[in-house]
């Protein structure tokens, strides 16, 4: 049969199973082994449960459930309330003031959440309140919140690259390592828009709190130490080669118990809460790699991803275009699915034409996660404009309006992350 008739049935046969509410994981399945059933001659049944047995023990895999229990349980420290003591006494002689706190909380918090919703929320529920009182425009306060916490996708430990890495088959630890510069670039991009707005508008900007001695801003920094100590040690362990990223998120776990427990956070409640709370986000994104293992090798018997292959390299394009083209693609998807969902959902098919354009893999790896960022901020379902709109009540139109600025200097990002390519690739080549 046509692959085009072929690849209408099985995306009909997708959006028909999401529309009808059905888990995500469950109907990659399905749709994978209707794929198998209808158009190769591999029995299904087999091949459905050692795929799926395959991707669930998956050694590479067992980083994320730490990471993400890691995450869980600085959720529920003192660890915001801290961040906002510790930083704000260093940014208010910064044009822009307070607002800073924003990116530098989110920047911090990412190290050691890796997920931009928990980000979001979790600075969000600390610094909406603080700066709304002091008098900060709204506008100014959710626009700088929404871009920022979009960071606990790129910089690592991140959730969303440890699933790239095991779909692409390519180094955690590398990727982990590729997401610090492009991280720190992206901070330092939205803190400095931050400041030409406000040097543009001056009166917008509240007075500043009464300034601290050198020694006083040391004595609130303290608040940072543990924190700053702890994404040292699991960053550090990973790059020097001590730890692989699966050693590394055990450190982290061990480290956040000693943290959570230093602060007086930890107990039985919060212990168990964590542990649920990770089984279930973990349990959820297990199923949803299960299903598109299988997915992929569906479509590589049906002969999908080849055949895509072969018609985008006859089209000639430029590695460029090609990444313009695919950057526009995940946008869109963006709109309707979350970014866990879109990297597994595709890369089986994208993959091929990738590696055949001669694209570094993990360059593209942070290209990806950059754009599946700019997602989480554009409407219908940029997941991020939901966090704040449930903390703000405001309409989503007006969040997406407030965040528009930083999707665009992610635009930006990605550009001089295309024309400097070096700013990915260089520190894991000295791994």
């Amino acid at each position: 049969m046509n692959e085009f008739v072929v690849t209408t049935l099985l995306i009909v046969a997708l959006f028909a199973l999401l529309g009808s509410g059905v888990w995500i994981g469950l109907t990659l399945a399905g749709v994978a082994w209707i794929g198998m059933e209808l158009f190769s001659s591999r029995p299904a049944g087999d091949a459905m449960a050692l795929t799926i047995w395959g991707s669930a023990s998956s050694w590479t895999l067992t980083a994320l459930p730490l990471f993400v229990w890691m995450g869980e349980i600085l959720f529920r420290t003192k660890l915001s309330e801290s961040m906002f003591k510790g930083l704000a006494p260093w940014v208010n002689a910064l044009p822009g003031r307070l607002l800073h706190t924003n990116i530098l909380g989110s920047t911090i918090f990412a190290a050691v959440s890796g997920s931009s919703a928990a980000t979001c929320a979790t600075i969000g529920k600390m610094t909406i309140p603080e700066l709304t009182r002091r008098g900060y425009p709204p506008e100014k306060i959710v626009g700088s919140l929404g871009g920022a916490s979009t960071l606990g996708l790129l910089i690592p430990p991140s959730i969303i690259m440890i699933v790239y890495g095991v779909a692409a088959e390519v180094s955690i630890a590398k990727l982990f390592v590729a997401g610090v510069i492009p991280g720190v670039l992206l901070a330092a991009l939205f803190s400095g828009s931050i400041i030409v707005w406000a040097l543009m508008n001056p009166g917008k900007v509240p007075s500043a709190d009464a300034s601290l001695s050198f020694g006083e801003k040391l004595r609130e920094a303290r608040h940072l130490i543990p924190v700053v100590l702890l994404i040292g040690s699991v960053i550090g362990a990973i790059y020097s080669g001590i730890a692989t990223a699966t050693e590394a998120a055990a450190i982290g776990v061990v480290g956040s118990l000693i943290l959570s427990a230093s602060q007086g956070s930890l107990n039985w409640v919060s212990f168990r809460d964590s542990l649920l709370g990770a089984t279930r986000l973990y349990c959820m994104i297990a199923l949803i790699l299960a299903g598109a293992a299988f997915l992929t090798l569906s479509m590589g018997y049906i002969g999908l991803p080849r055949h895509l292959a072969e018609w985008v390299g006859g089209l000639g394009l430029t590695p460029g275009m090609l990444l313009i083209a695919l950057a526009v693609f995940y946008i869109v998807l963006g709109c309707f699915l979350d970014g866990i969902s879109m990297i597994v959902l595709t890369m089986g098919v994208i993959l091929p034409t990738v590696t055949a354009a001669g694209i570094d893999l993990i360059w593209f790896g942070i290209f990806i996660v950059i754009v599946v960022e700019m997602a989480q901020i554009t409407p219908p379902v940029g997941f991020n404009l939901f966090v704040l709109q449930g903390m703000t009540k405001r309409e989503i139109t007006w969040i997406a309006v407030a965040c528009l600025p930083y999707f665009l200097i992610m635009v930006v990002a990605v550009l001089l992350l295309y024309w400097f390519p070096g700013l990915v690739t260089w520190m894991p080549s000295k791994m």
